[in-house]
Formats: C-alpha cells, structure tokens, sequence
C-alpha cells in the first residue's frame, strides 16, 4: 500500500521543539531465521517505526488523522509498544529519525513457523521454556538462534576452546589475576547455557569471556566493577560488527550484599543498551537486600524446578523479574565435558540466553522493555511455593506450538 500522504505527518519533526542530537537508529534484520538469504525476506520499501514510550499522545494521534487517505497498514498503542508499519520513501525515512519522539525504524521482513527448529532429548531447562506445559522432551526453537548478538559472560572465564562453542567463544579480559583461562568451571556451565550447540538456548551467539571472579569462585567488588565497566567500554566498540549486530546481553551469575558501585556499574551497562541478566541469589532471602540483583534496572532471575516450583534456595520478592531452569542444569565444563549443578546462577543464564534469542528474532528493544517483555510472556503462575508479592513468570521462548 502507498502512503503518499505520509509527508502530511513530517511537519511533526519540523515543528518540533528541538531536534534531536543524532538520528533514530534503521534496523535491517540481518537473519529471519530462512535457510535463504536474510534479504530475500526484507520487504522493500516498509518500515516499522517505534516511538518511545513517553512521546506524546498527540503525536500518534496526527499520524492518524493525516494519512486518514491511506491509513498505516497497522497502528501500535499499547503500553510498551507505540508506533506504526507503514510503505515509506527513504525521504520520508530519514525525515522520521529526526523525528524527537521516533525510538527507532525497522525494516518490515518475512518471518516464517517453517524456521522452527526441533532439538530432541535436549536439558530438561531448554524444554521447559519452550512450552507452556510441563513434561515436554523437546525444544523447539526458531534457527535464527540469537545470530547476530554478543553475550558477555561476567564470571570466572570461559573454557573457550570446548567443542561445544564451535569456535564462537573469545577471552577478552582477566580482572581476578592468574591464568586467562577457567580454573572453576562455573563460567563455562553459564556460557554453554547461554550459547553452546547442545545445552545452549541461543545457539548462534558469539560468547565473550570477562573474568571478574578466580578458580575458587570469588573476586572483589574493585573487580568486578572493572569487568563491568569493561562490558560498557568494549560494546561501544562493536557497534559496527556483524556479529553483534543484532544487540548484546551479558550474564552476571554472582552476587553480594547491597552495594552502591555494584549497582551504579549495573545501570551503566543497561544504560550502554546491554540486557543485563543476574541471578537473584541462592540465600531463600528477599534478593532486594543483594547486588546486582537488587537493582531495579537489572533482570533478576530466581530458580525454578523440573516440578514447576521456585528452588528452595532461590531468592525471592518484588526485584524478581522472572524464574527459569535452575536446578540440576546440564551444561558444558571447563575440561571439555559436562556437569549438572543447581543455583540460580544457571536460572540466569537461561534469560541471558532467551534476551539474545528473542534480539535476533524479533529485533533490537532496550534492556528494560525486554526484561519486561520476558517477564510478561512468560508462562503464568504454575510455578509453587512463590512468596506473595513475588512474581509468578516462568521464562517462555515464544514457541507457536508451545
């Protein structure tokens, strides 16, 4: 359909108060998830355009009523999610990033159910979140598989060269001292639940190892700190990389009493546009009274079990974004092979994992909406022995057979 009209909108951007510094990001998808080339599935000249949260009413409502001809193919109103899919010139493109209120545009493409990927026998953990209903033995998941994103993984290294990471794992930095290397093994089992080919939800992420903690599991809060800032610094300069292009998340499976410069160092990775999943901690305790766990801004993961109820040792209450897989995980180890161990450090990385799975699937969103977004479509309150005012969510994949 051709929205000739649509220039009657543009006034918008040249009446506006003030433009803005730089303009609103273009996403091109780079993988729909076809076995044919990713832009065999674009579709020329269409666009999504996502305004923020916050812009006006009034601005939606003028799209309305000038292209009232030729309305937009469809209009987006709903908390969490204001804008519009309309044919657009690149005129009328580049006129609508300099629009103050445009968060970002997105060229339209083809998604398909005929991408969806069947893995058989898989952890209980990746066939739990890819169905509503308990007791499944598959995972079902779409092949893009988080292609085109970056996952850091904060923690005590990563074994990098074990085969299950087919050459997609890096060392990038050591702020716990010794060897560049995994001499816990923890780090490794988050990395393959996050990305690996057999125990990973995100198949196709590239993985990226950040020391922070040494072989016994334990680091100080100065470092840590430094591997978070690490994470700020280092994504800022691969915004031009393919194979980040999709977005980045990182995975903070450790924790500690309440401290300020943890979680100031928590709201500068969000803040740098990287999801940022922690897990809520392994004290059965209120996991407000821990970092980063206890920052608003973080998504903060609590453990669930193969028979659907919180972990007895997860962290509870009002911080908890969402539960996951936490109990007797299968995951890679830091000698070439496997190990099943429980915490909520391995709820998390199942939503670092989910954050880079559903970036590549359904496209860029900051940190917060798509913790949010997580959490809201997660499977509802069948999960038992949740505290009151704790939120019953168990992470969901989006499976259209689930």
């Amino acid at each position: 359909m051709r929205y000739s009209t649509i220039l009657s909108l543009l006034p918008l951007a040249f009446a506006a108060p003030s433009r803005r510094a730089s303009p609103a990001p273009l996403h091109v998808p780079r993988d729909t998830g076809s076995s044919s080339s990713s832009s065999s599935n674009l579709i020329e000249g269409k666009y999504i355009v996502k305004m923020y949260d916050n812009a006006a009413a009034e601005s939606l409502r003028r799209i309305h009523t000038t292209v009232a001809a030729e309305q937009p193919e469809h209009v987006y109103d709903v908390p969490g999610f204001k804008g519009f899919a309309s044919a657009l010139t690149a005129e009328e493109v580049e006129a609508l990033q300099n629009h103050p209120d445009v968060e970002f545009i997105e060229q339209d493409s083809i998604m398909s159910i005929n991408s969806l990927v069947t893995q058989s026998s898989p952890p209980w953990g990746l066939a739990r979140i890819s169905h509503h209903d308990s007791g499944s033995s598959d995972y079902v998941y779409d092949s893009s598989a988080g292609s085109g994103t970056c996952a850091y993984i904060v923690d005590t290294g990563i074994y990098t060269d074990h085969p299950e990471f087919e050459g997609r794992a890096t060392w990038l930095a050591n702020y716990a001292g010794g060897a560049d290397s995994d001499g816990n093994g923890h780090g490794t089992h988050v990395a393959g639940t996050i990305g690996s080919a057999t125990y990973g939800v995100a198949k196709k992420t590239t993985l990226l190892a950040v020391k922070v903690l040494d072989s016994s599991g334990s680091g100080t809060t100065s470092g840590v700190v430094a591997g978070m800032n690490f994470v700020v610094s280092d994504s800022a300069t691969r915004g031009g990389s393919d194979e980040c292009a999709n977005g980045y998340v990182a995975n903070m499976s450790l924790g500690g009493g309440s401290s300020s410069a943890i979680n100031s160092a928590a709201r500068a990775i969000v803040a740098a546009g990287v999801f940022l999943a922690v897990a809520a901690g392994n004290s059965n305790a209120d996991a407000a009274n821990t970092s980063p766990a206890g920052e608003g801004q973080v998504c903060t993961v609590g453990a669930s079990t193969d028979a659907d109820a919180r972990a007895t040792f997860s962290n509870y209450g009002a911080v908890v974004d969402v539960f996951a897989p936490g109990q007797d995980v299968l995951s890679t180890w830091n000698d070439g092979g496997v190990n099943t161990i429980s915490g909520t450090s391995m709820a998390s990385p199942h939503i670092a994992g989910l954050g880079a799975y559903l970036l590549a699937l359904d496209g860029f969103k900051d940190p917060q909406t798509l913790c949010a977004y997580i959490g809201s479509t997660g499977t509802r309150d069948v999960l038992s022995n949740i505290p009151s005012g704790t939120i019953n969510s168990l992470a969901f994949n989006g499976n259209p057979s689930g």
